[in-house]
C-alpha cells in the first residue's frame, strides 16, 4: 500500500498536484455502489455503472465466491438508466429510481419503476415525477407522494388511489417532511407501511404560519424570479405535525392524539403489524418520548423515555427484535452506548460500556445473540467493528487494521463485506467471516489511484493530540515533502468545529486533503485541530459548548494556533484559517477575535448569527434567541467588524437554502460600514455546496490565489 510519507523519487521530480487534478476527477475512488445483502444470507447486491455508454445493472454476487451469479435488471430497451434502486420486504419486486431531479439536501423528484424478477415485467409508477415511492412488504403496492398527497397504486390493476387530499405547497404537506425536518432530523419520507400491508402510517406537516424565505433566481432569464419556501429560523414558528393512519382496506384515515409533542423525528412499525413506534421530542429537544400506538384502536401508550440537561440526539439505531423488544443507543452514561430494552420498556441491560463511543450500530443476530457495532474503542480517530453477546459479553475486535472499518454483514451474520481506508491508503474491500473477522479474500482495491499518486509531490498526514485549554485535542499537520526543520514555514488551519463532528480521522483522503496536499507542496503547514464541542470523545466534551455555539470553539482554534506558532518552524507572523459552513463562522470569528494571532482568513458560505438558521439546529443548541440573548450576539462577528486586521475573503452562494446569503450580506455590510478592507465572492445560484460545472474549480483557485498572495 502506498505510504504518503516515503518517498521513491525526490519531491522535485515528482508532479505537484493541481486543482484541475481535484476539480476533475483524476483523484476518483472506486467503491461498491449501494450494497445491499439478499435475505437468503448468501448474496450480496451492487449497483454498477459504465460510463461509455451511460447504463446502470443491479448485480447479484455470491459471497463465497466473490463471483457475480446474475444480472436481475440492466438498463437497456425499455428499461430506462436507474440511479438506485430498493427491494420490496420479500424480494419479488424492485423500485428503480430514473430521471432524478434533486430539490433540497436529501429530498429529490424522480419517474419510477418497479421491476418484476420473476417476470421480468416493468410497470411505471407515474407519468409524472414524484416523491419517496415505498413498495408494500409483499410488493403488491407502491405508495409516494405528488404535490404534497399521498398516493397508492395496485401494481396488479396498475389502479392508483389519492389517499390524501389537502395537500398544498406552502400549507400542508402529507407523507413526506417539511425542510427543517429534512435538513435537521435527515428524512424525507414520513411514512410507513405496516409489516403485512394493511396500513400506512403518515405524519402531516401544517406549515402555514411558518415563515417566507425567498431567494432570488438569476438563471439566463431576463428577469430574475424568487424562489420561496417555508423556512422557520431560530425562535419562529415551526410547523404543527400530527400524526394519522390510512387503513388499506377500508380507505378510512385516523388521527392519533399524541398529547403535547411538538417535534415527531421518528416512526417505525415494530414486528407486530398493529403496533407503531413514535419518536417526539419537546422544542428544547432534551426530552424524548417513545410511544405505541395501537393501529386497531389507535391508543397510545408511552413505551420509553430519555431525558438530557443539554439535548439528546437522534439517531436510526432503533431495532425491534423477533419479540419486539428493542436495541437502541444513548449518551446517558456520558459515552454513547448500545441498551437492550424489554418489549415494554424497561431496561434489561447496558450492553457496551467503557470511556468510547459505539459509532454505529449495524445489526443483531437473533440465532447467536450477537450485537455487530462500530466502534472508537481502538482511539478517537480510528474505527474498528466489534460483536457482543447480547448480555454484554464476550466482546471481540473483527478488524485488524488501524484507520476506518465500516462493515456491511449478510442478513444470516455470516459475513461481512469490510470497508477499509486510512490517510494513506485509499478504501479496500474485503470479505471477512463475522465469527472472528477472519479476511476471506479481497473484493476491490484503489491500487490504481495508489500507484497513480506515487507520481505525486505528496506528504503524509501527521496525527498528535496538543493540550489546550486543559484538554488533549485531536490534531493532523500536513508538511511540505521537502520539510526542513531549519526552514520557516507560514500556518494554514482548516477546521468545521460544529457540535458532534469531526475532522481529525485516520481515513483516505477527501477533495480538500488534496488541495491541502498542493498547498503544503508549495512551502504552506497545513493543521487540523478538534476542539471543544466535537464529537467522539464522549457527552460532555461535546455539550460543552450548549449555549455558547462558537465561544470555546473559538478560544481553542486561537490558543492552538498560539501553540503551534511557537515551533521553530513556524512563522508566527504567517497564520490563517479557512472553514466552510460552521467552519466559516468560526474562521471569521477567528480572524475578528484572534487579531493578534491570524494574518488571514477564507469563510466559505458562514453562518454569521444564528439568529439567521434554522429552529431545529440552532435551538438545540442554544435554546431560542429570546431565551438566550447573550448567546446568539456576543459571538456573531457582524457586531464586531471593527476588530478585523487581517485579510479577509468571503465567499457564499446566492441560492444557498441553508445558510442563506443574507448572512454574508450582513457580515459586508457591517465591514463596509466600519471601513474595513476585505474581498468578497458571490456565486449566482450556486446553493451550500457552491457546485457545478467549474464552480469548485474557479472557488479553489480563487482561495488559492487569496492564500499566496495574503500568507
Amino acid at each position: 500500500m502506498l505510504a504518503l510519507g516515503c518517498v521513491a523519487l525526490s519531491s522535485a521530480q515528482k508532479q505537484k498536484i493541481t486543482l484541475e487534478n481535484i476539480w476533475q476527477g483524476e483523484f476518483r475512488t472506486e467503491y461498491m455502489d449501494a450494497l445491499q445483502s439478499m435475505k437468503d444470507g448468501s448474496h450480496y447486491i451492487v449497483l454498477n455503472f459504465n460510463r461509455s455508454p451511460r447504463s446502470s445493472s443491479l448485480d447479484k454476487y455470491d459471497y463465497t465466491t466473490s463471483k457475480k451469479t446474475e444480472t436481475i435488471v440492466a438498463s437497456s430497451g425499455e428499461v430506462p438508466f436507474f440511479s438506485s434502486y430498493a427491494f420490496s420486504d420479500d424480494e419479488s419486486k424492485v423500485l428503480l429510481a430514473t430521471e432524478i431531479e434533486p430539490i433540497f439536501r436529501h429530498s429529490r423528484l424522480g419517474i419510477y419503476y418497479v421491476y418484476d424478477i420473476t417476470s421480468k415485467s416493468i410497470t411505471k409508477v407515474s407519468d409524472s415525477k414524484i416523491q419517496e415511492p415505498l413498495l408494500s412488504p409483499d410488493g403488491s403496492k407502491v405508495a409516494y407522494v405528488y404535490n404534497n398527497n399521498v398516493y397508492s397504486m395496485d401494481l396488479k390493476s396498475k389502479e392508483t388511489k389519492q389517499i390524501t387530499t389537502d395537500g398544498s405547497k406552502g400549507t400542508i404537506i402529507n407523507g413526506i417532511t417539511d425542510w427543517v425536518y429534512e435538513e435537521e432530523f435527515a428524512f424525507v419520507r414520513a411514512f410507513a407501511w405496516n409489516s403485512n400491508g394493511t396500513k400506512i402510517a403518515f405524519l402531516r406537516f401544517d406549515e402555514t404560519n411558518v415563515p417566507h424565505f425567498s431567494m432570488d433566481v438569476y438563471g439566463q432569464n431576463l428577469y430574475p424570479f424568487q424562489y420561496e419556501f417555508k423556512y422557520p429560523k431560530a425562535g419562529e414558528e415551526n410547523a404543527t405535525v400530527s400524526l394519522h393512519m390510512y387503513d388499506v382496506s377500508s380507505g378510512n384515515i385516523s388521527n392519533i392524539d399524541l398529547g403535547n409533542q411538538y417535534y415527531i423525528p421518528r416512526i417505525k412499525w415494530k414486528n407486530n403489524p398493529d403496533e407503531l413506534s413514535v419518536q417526539t421530542l419537546n422544542r428544547h429537544q432534551n426530552h424524548l418520548k417513545m410511544y405505541t400506538v395501537n393501529a386497531s384502536n389507535n391508543s397510545v401508550d408511552l413505551l420509553f423515555e430519555e431525558k438530557d440537561a443539554a439535548y439528546v440526539d437522534i439517531t436510526d439505531n432503533l431495532t425491534f427484535l423477533q419479540d419486539d423488544s428493542f436495541i437502541w443507543t444513548s449518551e446517558m452514561d456520558g459515552y454513547n452506548h448500545i441498551y437492550l430494552y424489554n418489549k415494554d420498556g424497561k431496561l434489561r441491560n447496558q450492553v457496551t460500556q467503557g470511556p468510547w463511543e459505539v459509532t454505529n450500530y449495524y445489526g443483531y443476530d437473533e440465532k447467536r445473540k450477537k450485537i455487530y457495532y462500530q466502534s472508537t474503542e481502538n482511539g478517537s480517530i480510528n474505527r474498528d467493528v466489534y460483536s457482543i453477546g447480547a448480555n454484554g459479553k464476550k466482546k471481540k475486535r473483527l478488524t485488524t487494521e488501524e484507520g476506518t472499518n465500516n462493515a456491511d454483514f449478510s442478513a444470516s451474520f455470516t459475513y461481512f463485506i469490510n470497508t477499509f481506508s486510512d490517510a494513506t491508503t485509499p478504501y479496500r474491500f474485503t470479505l471477512n467471516q463475522a465469527s472472528d473477522g477472519k479476511e476471506l479474500r479481497e473484493i476491490k482495491n484503489n491500487e490504481d489511484l495508489s500507484k497513480k499518486l506515487e507520481g505525486f509531490d505528496m506528504s503524509r498526514k501527521e496525527f498528535s493530540t496538543i493540550n489546550i485549554n486543559g484538554n488533549d485535542l485531536n490534531m493532523w499537520t500536513v508538511k511540505p515533502a521537502d520539510f526542513d526543520p531549519n526552514k520557516k514555514y507560514p500556518l494554514l488551519m482548516f477546521q468545521y468545529s460544529g457540535p458532534g463532528s469531526q475532522q481529525v480521522a485516520n481515513r483516505w483522503l477527501g477533495s480538500n486533503d488534496f488541495w491541502h496536499q498542493m498547498l503544503a507542496s508549495e512551502g504552506y503547514i497545513v493543521a487540523c485541530v478538534d476542539g471543544r464541542g466535537t464529537g467522539y470523545k464522549g457527552r460532555d466534551f461535546k455539550k460543552v459548548t450548549y449555549l455558547n455555539l462558537v465561544k470555546h470553539e473559538t478560544e481553542d482554534q486561537i490558543a492552538a494556533a498560539k501553540k503551534l506558532s511557537e515551533l521553530p518552524y513556524i512563522d508566527e507572523n504567517r497564520t490563517g484559517i479557512w472553514g466552510w459552513s460552521y467552519g466559516g463562522h468560526m474562521s471569521t470569528n477567528c480572524l475578528l477575535k484572534g487579531n493578534d494571532v491570524f494574518e488571514m482568513a477564507i469563510a466559505v458560505a458562514p453562518v454569521t448569527s444564528w439568529r439567521f438558521y434554522d429552529t431545529i439546529y440552532t435551538e438545540r443548541f442554544m435554546r431560542t434567541p429570546a431565551e438566550n440573548p447573550a448567546g446568539y450576539d456576543d459571538n456573531s462577528p457582524f457586531n464586531y467588524p471593527e476588530l478585523l486586521k487581517g485579510k479577509y475573503l468571503l465567499v457564499h452562494g446566492s441560492g444557498d437554502d441553508n445558510v442563506h446569503v443574507q448572512n454574508s450580506m450582513r457580515m459586508i455590510e457591517a465591514l463596509v460600514q466600519a471601513n474595513k478592507d476585505f474581498e468578497w465572492a458571490i456565486y449566482p445560484d450556486r446553493n451550500h455546496g457552491i457546485y457545478g460545472g467549474n464552480t469548485r474549480l474557479h472557488l479553489f483557485s480563487k482561495m488559492t490565489k487569496f492564500v499566496k498572495e495574503n500568507l
